[in-house]
């Protein structure tokens, strides 16, 4: 008879129940082994998609200008200034290259205030960073502006081959979007800790979570920066 009765529990449990139960036990020691939370787990996988999107673009940027008929533009002239009667390579390229390293140093304060609980440092760093970041879409909006007067479109280029201007505005347009979306996340995040939304529960790891979106971006610039105008 005791047989049977714990035959009887046990078909009232369901193997439905028993095996959910074993799937969010597992995943829960996973998650205690590792030491990681979900949105940080979300974010590197985000990451990980997205280092294949950007290496795409510059393996395809790449073997389109070894295939080109006619000569690629010199990058140095083509993004060269003029200041002072003096022609500068690079000068507008240069400015935003530092600007984000700069951001970058920024961020990593900013992490690591959060961790200290420091909100108000921590916010004010996050906020630092947004203007960095803005700073240099604006200034990309300039080098934009700049090549379109000069008659470069993404089907033609006047300085020579016609996929410079396409290879350009995809690759750049495609960052400097990511770095849109990073300055609209550290402003609405910046906010949030400012105001202390994170203080009661004492868990900043949003601002790390943030921050990894933002060198991750940064990170992609300098590839940008080697492979499209110094090469």
């Amino acid at each position: 008879m005791s047989d049977m009765s714990d035959m009887s529990d046990m078909s009232d449990k369901g193997p439905d129940n028993a095996g959910w139960s074993g799937v969010v036990e597992d995943w829960s020691h996973d998650r205690e082994i590792f030491k990681v939370s979900w949105g940080k787990a979300m974010m590197w996988i985000f990451l990980l998609s997205d280092t294949f999107v950007f290496g795409t673009f510059l393996v395809g940027y790449m073997t389109v200008r070894i295939s080109a008929v006619e000569a690629w533009p010199l990058t140095s002239e083509v993004f060269a200034l003029t200041v002072a009667g003096h022609h500068i390579p690079l000068l507008l390229i240069a400015i935003m290259t530092f600007i984000l390293i700069t951001s970058s140093g920024t961020m990593a304060l900013a992490v690591n205030y959060g961790y200290r609980r420091n909100r108000k440092v921590a916010a004010r760093l996050m906020l630092v960073t947004a203007i960095l970041g803005a700073s240099f879409v604006g200034m990309q909006a300039i080098e934009w502006t700049k090549l379109i007067e000069e008659g470069v479109r993404p089907w033609a280029n006047p300085m020579g081959a016609s996929q410079f201007g396409s290879a350009f505005f995809m690759i750049t347009g495609f960052h400097g979007l990511h770095v849109t979306i990073g300055v609209l996340m550290l402003l609405i995040y910046a906010r949030k800790v400012a105001r202390g939304d994170y203080e009661k529960r004492g868990d900043y790891g949003i601002v790390e979570i943030v921050g990894l979106y933002w060198h991750f971006v940064d990170l992609v610039w300098v590839f940008i920066f080697a492979f499209f105008y110094l090469w």
